[in-house]
């Protein structure tokens, strides 16, 4: 039995206010041609589909083009609601969809699988969608938080396994523990509170399919996160792009390789001043990435992201990053322009509060004495 793990596929998300609609497409049309190079019995999608509650048309077409080339190429698919997801709107488009395409989102349906068999008999794919522990109290009594509603779900799982005999395999949308540090951490995870389900709670299945972080993590053997299939974010830009593909034999995991996925367009975050980064060769083979570009001038430039656009034309954030923050003296602008003795100095003051310390330089004092001085001149003249 071979089964694909995708996840978080964020249908409708923006990049810095571009569309990722086409690139996604792209990417889901390579995903839907390894189920046929590697003749996959089923695709699990675990959680997170839409970006919204309440994405856009656009969102549903390409969800159920996707699903149905899927089915069409030969693969049982399960997906499961994310906290992104609606699971009303979701669970809407399940009934539209034809045999063989089964979508998840309700709390009752949590330890009832679907079962996909093979010549070694069946294997049965629990879905849990993301469970809300509010909306769960008066189901299941006692549960608070999300370790508490995933150790529900998989207890549910585990015995209607016990009861069913042959292989399982379980998909849930979550923050588990042992998830390495990441500068992004997706939207909504709360690393080290109560949103941290333990490993322990995935015992007692074959394969544990995870979703919610946007980069591939294998925290055991057989339970892991495949990541998103774009790169939606610069602190991604490093992780790869890929699906798992998970290989049951007659006794269970028998073998787990990583597929990658094309990336549309790279993601780079280039830094230097900003001078350099307009002009120097070593950042040419930019040009048709995706730019974060860090410029390091002690002050901040004109028209930065309009200048880096005639070089990069997908630069999609440009940041001050000072190569050398200024030290030393720290006042407040009060103090600075109590300090302050005359005109020219209170200017300087204000140039050295916008600008971390850094005032006047001597053209611009020459600059601010001549136009003061004509003041004075226009002034006295009236």
């Amino acid at each position: 039995m071979r089964i694909l793990h995708t996840s978080d596929w964020h249908i409708g998300r923006s990049f810095h206010g571009h569309s990722t609609l086409d690139a996604l497409r792209g990417v889901l049309e390579a995903l839907v041609g390894q189920v046929r190079e590697h003749a996959v019995d089923a695709v699990i999608v675990a959680g997170d589909v839409f970006d919204s509650a309440a994405p856009a048309a656009p969102a549903y077409t390409l969800l159920t083009d996707t699903l149905r080339a899927i089915a069409d190429a030969g693969a049982t698919v399960v997906v499961t609601s994310g906290n992104h997801d609606s699971a009303a709107r979701l669970g809407f488009q399940s009934a539209l969809l034809r045999d063989g395409i089964h979508v998840v989102t309700d709390p009752a349906a949590v330890g009832t699988p679907v079962t996909v068999s093979d010549e070694h008999g069946p294997v049965h794919i629990y879905g849990i969608p993301y469970l809300e522990p509010v909306l769960l109290r008066t189901v299941w009594p006692g549960v608070r938080t999300q370790a508490d509603v995933v150790t529900r779900a998989m207890d549910l799982v585990r015995a209607d396994a016990r009861g069913r005999g042959g292989r399982s395999v379980a998909v849930a949308h979550c923050f588990a523990a042992g998830v390495a540090p990441t500068p992004h951490l997706e939207r909504d995870i709360q690393q080290g509170g109560l949103d941290v389900v333990p490993l322990s709670a995935f015992d007692g299945v074959d394969y544990m399919a995870l979703g919610h972080i946007h980069g591939r993590q294998q925290l055991a053997r057989g339970v892991r996160y495949a990541g998103a299939p774009l790169h939606y974010s610069f602190d991604e830009g490093d992780k790869p792009r890929g699906c798992w593909l998970v290989e049951l034999d007659a006794d269970g995991l028998a073998d787990v390789q990583w597929l990658p996925l094309p990336v549309p367009r790279a993601l780079a975050t280039v830094s230097a001043t900003l001078d350099e980064l307009l002009a120097d060769e070593r950042f040419a083979a930019h040009a048709g990435h995706w730019v974060r570009a860090e410029y390091t001038d002690a002050l901040p430039q004109r028209d930065p992201m309009r200048r880096l656009l005639a070089r990069f034309p997908f630069c999609a954030e440009v940041r001050h990053a000072p190569a050398a923050p200024r030290s030393g003296e720290v006042r407040t602008y009060a103090q600075r322009v109590r300090a302050a003795r005359n005109d020219a100095e209170l200017v300087d003051a204000f140039l050295a509060h916008v600008r971390e310390g850094e005032g006047a330089s001597a053209r611009e004092a020459d600059l601010v004495r001549d136009l003061l001085e004509e003041r004075t001149r226009v002034e006295a003249g009236a």
